[in-house]
């Protein structure tokens, strides 16, 4: 008895020192992006992009009606690929079918770019239409398999005797199909 009592103890031990020594879990370090990125290919005059979308009845963006473009194409591209991504919803989570105004105003001095929202008028659009970016998901999968298919290389056919390689110009050129 007092034997297992002494086995017990000692294993109480020997789990404490080793749970003592686990260190406690960190977050890793954040990385400042802004300060990575080199200011001299920042834009260095503001910009401000205006787009026009459509809401569905759970707050994506269906498309793009107009766009005010800022004369910059690189921060119109973003600003449009950011316009079709979006979710727009009242701050208590609810949807307004509608049309919206997104506003990118960018400001060289901090390098950040600003995003307002505002209802241009309600309804007249259609709830259940697709999201731009489900639909374009699902137009990516539909063609990734196509892509795929034509973008193989073709290969001279394996020869049946192991000692005899293909010929050069079997090499070289493929047989037409």
């Amino acid at each position: 008895m007092h034997r297992l009592l002494l086995a017990t103890a000692l294993l109480l031990c020997a789990g404490t020192e080793a749970g003592a020594a686990t260190p406690a879990p960190t977050t890793p370090p954040r990385i400042n992006v802004e300060r990575l990125q080199p200011r001299s290919l920042a834009p260095k005059t503001r910009l401000h992009v205006e787009l026009i979308v459509e809401v569905n009845r759970l707050g994506q963006v269906t498309r793009v009606r107009s766009i005010k473009p800022s004369h910059n194409p690189g921060f119109d591209r973003h600003a449009y690929g950011n316009a079709l991504q979006a979710f727009i919803r009242t701050p208590d989570g609810h949807v307004v079918l509608g049309s919206y105004r997104l506003s990118y105003d960018y400001d060289p001095k901090t390098l950040r770019v600003r995003r307002d929202v505002a209802l241009v008028h309600v309804g007249g659009v259609n709830p259940n239409a697709k999201g731009a970016a489900t639909e374009m998901m699902e137009i990516a999968r539909r063609n990734g398999n196509r892509q795929r298919a034509t973008s193989a290389t073709p290969k001279p056919a394996p020869t049946d005797n192991a000692r005899r390689l293909p010929d050069l110009p079997q090499v070289m050129h493929t047989p037409p199909h």
